[in-house]
């Protein structure tokens, strides 16, 4: 199964950016792959703090053009929501020391946890230095 992290959602929702083709291009191509796609919980909070902020890039997208993306995603392309099991807190810890995450770091492993843990076996990010948990391979549909 696919996961998709955030700044693939954020650059497919803006169309504005200069990664918007490349990214709602990777986005429909995980719609389409056999083995499912999804979405970390943890993005769905990231990306609707990036499009909402009165400060973002252009204008903040309203609750609604952000509702809408996201329904449109779990409805037409049928997105499985990765939730964090029971207990995540502590494996999360427990991962974070082990991997020697340092700052902000610690959010993609929440990411990759919650999704490795959902099935995941790769997830797809823009993101060069995104740290997964050991199992989950990251690869960057746009470069």
């Amino acid at each position: 199964m696919i996961a998709v992290d955030t700044n693939l959602l954020v650059y497919a929702h803006r169309g504005a950016a200069p990664e918007h083709r490349a990214a709602t291009g990777a986005i429909e191509e995980a719609m389409r792959d056999p083995r499912g796609w999804g979405v970390a919980l943890p993005c769905i909070a990231e990306f609707w703090m990036v499009v909402t902020h009165p400060s973002a890039s252009g204008r903040a997208s309203t609750a609604d053009e952000a509702r809408g993306f996201l329904d449109a995603l779990r409805v037409e392309g049928m997105m499985t929501l990765f939730e964090p099991r029971a207990g995540m807190g502590e494996r999360l810890i427990n991962l974070a020391a082990q991997v020697g995450a340092q700052g902000s770091r610690i959010f993609d492993l929440q990411i990759g946890l919650c999704a490795l843990e959902a099935g995941a076996t790769e997830l797809w990010s823009h993101d060069r230095r995104f740290i997964a948990p050991p199992g989950l391979r990251v690869f960057d549909p746009i470069h």
